[in-house]
């Protein structure tokens, strides 16, 4: 078991939120379920927390109510191999949610998460910081990343 696992604090969506998850990356699994006892009455037999993984990240999902809902403050980054994967995860993360920008969107539970092209942190650690500033320059002006237009900027064209 690791050491660190990240937990999401849901407002009794946990269920639907790990199902739609699991749904959306290819390498994920749900690996135990708890369940609320004679502690908290008023929710026995509810389904307490999840732990998951997705992409080999282990997360736990808690149904802990209205209390405490997600903020920007805190996203889940998702290193995409090719535009293909980052359309494909923008489409289902994005759902029902809100697209914001440079990448970032806000899932249907309000959950942040960043698209990012792998080549995107290859462009930003280039030691040419012209070239580093086109491509920040290109990525301001998106919502979703395109990897195309990043290359483009990347290149001077």
């Amino acid at each position: 078991m690791p050491k660190i696992t990240p937990c999401l604090w849901f407002d009794f969506q946990a269920e639907e939120a790990v199902a739609h998850y699991t749904r959306i990356f290819r390498r994920s699994r749900v690996l135990e379920t708890a369940y609320y006892g004679d502690a908290v009455p008023q929710h026995k037999g509810r389904v307490l927390t999840i732990r998951f993984e997705i992409e080999d990240q282990p997360l736990l999902a808690l149904n802990g109510g209205p209390q405490f809902p997600f903020s920007e403050a805190i996203s889940l980054s998702v290193d995409c191999a090719d535009q293909a994967e980052v359309d494909r995860l923008w489409e289902q993360l994005s759902e029902g949610g809100a697209e914001s920008q440079c990448g970032w969107l806000k899932d249907r539970f309000g959950l942040s998460w960043q698209i990012v092209p792998t080549a995107l942190t290859r462009m930003l650690q280039d030691p040419d910081a012209a070239r580093v500033q086109r491509v920040m320059q290109a990525m301001f002006t998106m919502t979703r990343l395109d990897l195309a237009r990043l290359q483009a900027a990347y290149d001077g064209v």
